[in-house]
């Protein structure tokens, strides 16, 4: 069974007393363990597409399946324990509190999910020494470049190890080198720990390091390779 799977998925928006298809009548199946890149211009629904795969939104007609459970029609409280337990998030601007310590960023979704403080910090601290933040625990966001507050939004959403990892233009807000460094170090995580990334992106960078590449146009799909 696919980790992910759209049957015949539409999204439509109303627009006054018009209509925007977002995504038409699409159908996508992503195993576990892929890295996975949707891929298109502007307007072309790939993040509409990533809000239906992590329950961020529902979609006007078809079905989408996570991990064997079918969700687009699930009610709130159920897609919010299922965003928690099931779906780490990388956002684009990283989304990290600024009162909080980089730590503490990295530990909240443990914290909402009742893991004890002893053991969220240990899953932290390895998980920083792996990405290449040790040290930097108690430093608080407004403190760390723009590499390593993404660095710590990965964190974030690795720690509770979810069935996948869904990520809006992870490289928008960096450099080439922090770029590089970054799609490396998923990469890295997609071999080791063997966790399930999908992007959105058109940055050429994040494409030609794609495993799959799932180009949309017009909210439909135009190839898969």
């Amino acid at each position: 069974m696919p980790l992910i799977e759209l049957k015949s998925v539409s999204k439509i928006y109303p627009l006054g007393s018009q209509q925007v298809i977002a995504v038409d009548d699409l159908s996508l199946s992503i195993e576990a363990g892929e890295f996975t890149v949707l891929a298109g211009p502007s307007g072309s629904g790939k993040t509409t597409l990533l809000n239906l795969i992590g329950c961020l939104d529902e979609p006007s007609r078809g079905e989408v399946w996570l991990d064997g459970q079918e969700v687009g029609g699930a009610p709130q409280p159920q897609l919010a324990k299922l965003r928690l337990r099931k779906i780490g998030f990388i956002f684009q601007s990283y989304n990290l509190i600024p009162v909080l310590t980089a730590a503490e960023n990295a530990e909240f979704t443990l914290m909402l999910m009742g893991v004890p403080k002893s053991r969220r910090r240990q899953r932290v601290v390895e998980l920083f020494a792996e990405l290449g933040l040790a040290g930097l625990e108690e430093r608080k966001p407004s403190d760390l470049s723009g590499g390593q507050q993404q660095r710590v939004a990965i964190a974030r959403a690795m720690a509770s190890q979810p069935a996948v990892v869904l990520a809006d233009e992870p490289t928008a807000s960096l450099d080439s080198q922090a770029s590089e460094e970054l799609l490396a170090l998923m990469r890295r995580l997609n071999r080791e720990q063997g966790a399930t990334f999908v992007f959105s992106s058109h940055d050429p960078l994040v494409i030609s390091r794609a495993q799959r590449v799932v180009t949309l146009r017009d909210g439909r799909l135009e190839s898969d390779r």
